[in-house]
């Protein structure tokens, strides 16, 4: 079941009310709308977020009307990593050590997002355009979106950015051009958000990289009454 979106209504239905058996398997749960704040903080609060393939090299013609639409994912399992469980190999234990790459946050927000961008816009099936770039901006305008920056002698060497909703990071992206870059990012972060009381991190797909360090499955119910619940303090 893919839901068609009201545009001048910037609201989701709650997934879990959608039976198993009309559950898509690759995840798409909605097409349309906007990327205004309020729809993508109501996406969010759902599990919600958007990923659209710009390029529709494989789409027929009559379809590239349909598929152009803005395109909402819902995974019902997630992989997530609580800050707590963030996992530090030895030889990431031994870069973090040495000092030499030093972290911020939200200092530099659009270096990190353009850096994102370039790295992917490239790729098949790249999603973050013009108009994603923007719309996270005007998120990180109004406090919602934030970014982590790695540095090396003054460089901007990686980082990731993603969207804080009810105590939850929801990761969008992230970026290295030197080793380990974006690792001492997300160690960098989930110790942050541990010193916050904040949840968890969402991961929202699986990756060999992100499992290394701690992430693990849930189930979209769990992954809701978590986002749902009271916050630590």
């Amino acid at each position: 079941m893919i839901f068609q979106l009201d545009p001048d209504y910037p609201y989701f239905p709650n997934p879990l009310d959608v039976p198993e058996s009309d559950r898509e398997e690759d995840s798409l749960f909605a097409v349309g709308g906007d990327l205004s704040p309020e729809r993508l903080v109501a996406a969010y609060s759902y599990g919600i977020f958007p990923w659209t393939d710009f390029t529709l090299l494989d789409v027929p013609e009559g379809e590239r009307e349909w598929w152009n639409q803005l395109h909402w994912h819902c995974p019902y399992d997630r992989f997530v990593i609580f800050p707590d469980e963030i996992h530090v190999s030895h030889s990431l234990r031994t870069r973090l050590n040495k000092g030499d790459y030093v972290t911020t946050f939200d200092t530099a927000f659009d270096k990190v997002i353009d850096g994102c961008s370039k790295l992917r816009i490239d790729q098949p099936g790249a999603w973050l355009g013009s108009q994603m770039v923007e719309a996270y901006t005007k998120l990180h305008k109004i406090g919602v979106a934030h970014s982590v920056e790695v540095w090396n002698n003054g460089e901007l060497i990686g980082g990731l950015y993603g969207v804080m909703v009810n105590g939850v990071f929801c990761g969008e992206s992230m970026f290295s051009l030197k080793p380990d870059a974006s690792k001492v990012a997300l160690v960098a972060l989930a110790h942050r958000l541990q010193k916050m009381g904040a949840k968890m991190i969402d991961c929202q797909f699986e990756t060999p990289h992100l499992r290394s360090m701690g992430g693990r499955n849930i189930p979209l119910s769990e992954y809701l009454n978590i986002m749902n619940s009271e916050q630590k303090d």
